[in-house]
């Protein structure tokens, strides 16, 4: 980066964090925290389906969520950008 360079992007490739916990959301959103105070942007590029996963049961869609890039493509059949749920419900379809 040369001096004096106005950065209002930051780009993390996270496709290779294979098993993020509560800690990665921790240093994640601190990032972006930090990065906004400078009047930059965070953007996480190929994000685990895992990884999304703990940021939106963090609460931090709109934190993170808003900077996902990339990711897998949605399976035949399934919504983009929603979780699959395994199992059966209790409760009927609506």
């Amino acid at each position: 980066m040369t001096e004096g360079a106005d950065v209002r992007l930051v780009l993390f490739d996270v496709g290779h964090l294979t098993h993020p916990d509560a800690g990665t959301i921790d240093a994640l959103a601190r990032l972006q925290l930090a990065a906004r105070r400078c009047g930059c942007d965070v953007r996480l590029r190929d994000p685990g389906p895992e990884l999304r996963r703990l940021i939106s049961l963090a609460g931090l869609d709109d934190v993170l969520g808003s900077g996902l890039q990339g990711g897998r493509e949605p399976e035949q059949g399934e919504q983009p950008g929603r979780v699959e749920e395994l199992g059966e419900s209790a409760d009927p379809p609506v």
